[in-house]
């Protein structure tokens, strides 16, 4: 029996993820910033198919808070019966669309300490609390291939992290853990202001520029989340992949 770490698992994405994974007999422990209810709901669901879960606070962004993260990790891990883990997927993030030319300091700073120091330490400090042939998979976008105004830095941020994905790869490749970057496309879901979703002018401007003609959807990306994560795909090690549809191909 596997389990697995999520951050930001208590919706969108995240959660679809978390479920997906659940569907696959896999454990969870996902994270939180401040939807707790939310959170509680994808414990519950994910109990209902007949596994062990857990949500616990986290803010990415603040990298002190994370020796007190893996302590409650390990905690956990008792509960369930386990000394380790077996899987974390670095999801947890925000965007913000900003002119490049507008993006403030504190915004570049915001992005850079959720999306790339968050992914780099926390997966640093929860490193010796991971099982032996362990799987990392680092969430990106599909912005880092193909270039929209105004999210020069989030990109940039996203950009950093598949660069470090591969590090992973090489450096943790002797306890036989892998690591992959895996980069969703347009999705509808409320990330950044629910835009995708909600307005009805980008949805369909999205829709003619991804071969499948359409944007794509919650569940597209975590079933292709947790067959990534299966043992059937062990051997993609260090590699960026995109579920977009087939965004400007």
């Amino acid at each position: 029996m596997k389990t697995a770490i999520i951050t930001g698992g208590s919706r969108g994405l995240g959660k679809n993820m978390a479920l997906a994974l659940a569907d696959k007999g896999t454990d969870l422990i996902i994270t939180y910033q401040s939807r707790q209810a939310e959170a509680e709901e994808t414990v519950r669901r994910a109990t209902e198919k007949g596994r062990k879960a857990a949500a616990l606070q986290l803010n990415v962004s603040d990298n002190k808070t994370f020796p007190a993260f893996a302590e409650e990790v390990k905690e956990v891990l008792k509960d369930f019966g386990r000394t380790g883990f077996d899987i974390l997927v670095n999801n947890a993030g925000m965007g913000i669309n900003t002119p490049f030319t507008e993006t403030t300091e504190e915004q570049f700073d915001l992005l850079m300490n959720t999306h790339f120091k968050g992914t780099f330490f926390l997966t640093q400090k929860l490193l010796p609390l991971m099982n032996d042939n362990g799987r990392i998979m680092n969430i990106s976008t599909g912005l880092t291939r193909f270039s929209m105004p105004g999210y020069s830095a989030y990109a940039s941020m996203k950009g950093a992290v598949e660069v470090l994905t591969r590090y992973l790869a090489k450096e943790l490749g002797h306890r036989g853990i892998s690591a992959v970057s895996f980069a969703p496309g347009a999705i509808e879901t409320d990330f950044g202001g629910g835009h995708v979703r909600d307005n009805n002018e980008i949805n369909a401007r999205i829709a003619s520029i991804t071969a499948l003609g359409r944007v794509g959807l919650p569940d597209d990306i975590g079933g292709a989340v947790a067959a990534l994560l299966s043992d059937e795909c062990r051997w993609i090690n260090g590699q960026r992949i995109e579920a977009s549809g087939g965004m400007l191909l």
